[in-house]
């Protein structure tokens, strides 16, 4: 049993990782969970209106099941094979993240300060960083997810673009942007 409630070793992830992309190479499919917002939307009729969202849904079901999974998957990840040890995180990150008046990040994923009360300065992260992330998403052709496991692994020039802009975008907001909100 502590095999499945430890974390597992990043060599065996990225085994099955690059397994069932080789899988998905193999039948001529590619994997993405942004785009499943376009199957969705398709499958409600949107399509009437837009051609964006005219095409063949039914050959994308199986990408909704995945998605599906990973729900299930994560609820009982987080349920009923979790260790409940809390977040692995550096003692230099959490000394970080309490100078900013965050201080529950050790023990919740989470972070109540964000999340457990909703005032107006977390709403409106909330909302304009969800925006910016769907966006961002649609505007690059895909999530990080899928440019950096699907794309890389296609051996896809812009999807080595792209991942090259999450990894300096995610610094900035970092060290710049982040400071400046907290």
């Amino acid at each position: 049993m502590s095999l499945i409630l430890e974390p597992w070793p990043w060599y065996v992830s990225g085994f099955l990782i690059s397994l069932v992309m080789f899988a998905l190479l193999m039948m001529g499919d590619q994997f993405g969970v942004s785009s499943n917002l376009r199957t969705l939307c398709t499958m409600c009729g949107i399509g009437k209106n837009t051609d964006f969202f005219q095409f063949d849904w039914k050959s994308q079901k199986w990408n909704l099941l995945v998605v599906l999974g990973m729900v299930i998957g994560g609820f009982i990840g987080a349920n009923f094979l979790s260790s409940n040890s809390g977040v692995a995180i550096s003692s230099a990150t959490l000394t970080q993240l309490q100078d900013f008046g965050i201080s529950s990040s050790k023990n919740h994923y989470l972070p109540t300060e964000l999340f457990a009360t909703f005032n107006f300065k977390s709403i409106v992260i909330l909302i304009v960083g969800g925006f910016l992330v769907g966006f961002g998403a649609r505007y690059a052709g895909g999530c990080t997810s899928g440019h950096a496991i699907s794309g890389l692994s296609n051996l896809q020039l812009p999807s080595l673009i792209a991942v090259i802009g999450f990894f300096i975008g995610g610094l900035v907001m970092v060290h710049l942007v982040f400071p400046i909100i907290f």
